[in-house]
């Protein structure tokens, strides 16, 4: 069943592109292809197949984990999008829409995408790539464990995955950390619990945590 999803994943994507071909469009059309969260992939699943849909990321769908939430985001765009580039640039689906609208040249009312901010200087190539297109990005697990990233630490308020993975949730004991703290430069895989050896960097991340929170939007 697995393996017929993504034949039929790759026939539609391929019915796509037929048709933006047959019409004259392809190169006049900006293409994405991405996904909505990571996989429902269990240890058993990854000993029936022979195959770990997680691709090596901690955890799975729903999790605050980075299995969870990090998605392949591929874009084409003929003479605008520079064919096999790469950006490291933080984006979330939120921020499509403040990116299309800048595309188009429309302007948003004020109260439009709290959470959007534009990322079409990434696409075409003009904003420097040690200029980040956000300061930080909240997440909310399944399970509500609240998440925030910036730059490469990543702070989770809470022990556990937070979703569908074991354990979701954690007690802390006596001297454990009563959260999650990660550097995915150096530990993609979510490894190496850093919240007790970095408390500056914990009190960061909480201050802007809890600014987003009390003013109810981020852009």
């Amino acid at each position: 069943m697995y393996g017929d999803f993504l034949v039929m994943v790759d026939a539609m994507i391929g019915r796509v592109l037929k048709a933006l071909d047959e019409n004259g469009l392809a190169d006049n059309t900006l293409l994405i292809f991405t996904s909505d969260n990571g996989p429902v992939w269990y240890e058993s699943d990854v000993e029936r197949f022979a195959h770990d849909s997680s691709g090596g990321l901690r955890g799975m769908k729903a999790d605050a984990w980075e299995c969870g939430h990090r998605m392949p985001f591929v874009v084409r765009w003929p003479g605008k999008v520079k064919a096999a580039s790469v950006s490291n640039q933080t984006i979330c689906f939120t921020d499509l829409l403040a990116t299309f609208a800048s595309i188009v040249e429309a302007t948003l009312p004020a109260e439009a995408g709290p959470d959007s901010f534009d990322f079409s200087g990434v696409l075409l190539g003009t904003q420097p790539e040690k200029k980040p297109i956000r300061e930080n990005l909240v997440i909310r697990s399944g399970g509500g464990m609240m998440t925030i990233r910036a730059g490469d630490w990543k702070l989770i308020q809470g022990l556990g995955s937070g979703g569908f993975s074991q354990p979701r949730r954690i007690r802390p004991g006596p001297g454990d950390p009563p959260g999650q703290l990660y550097n995915l430069a150096t530990d993609l895989g979510e490894t190496k619990n850093r919240y007790a050896d970095e408390p500056a960097v914990v009190q960061l991340l909480l201050g802007q945590l809890k600014k987003i929170r009390n003013a109810g939007r981020s852009r």
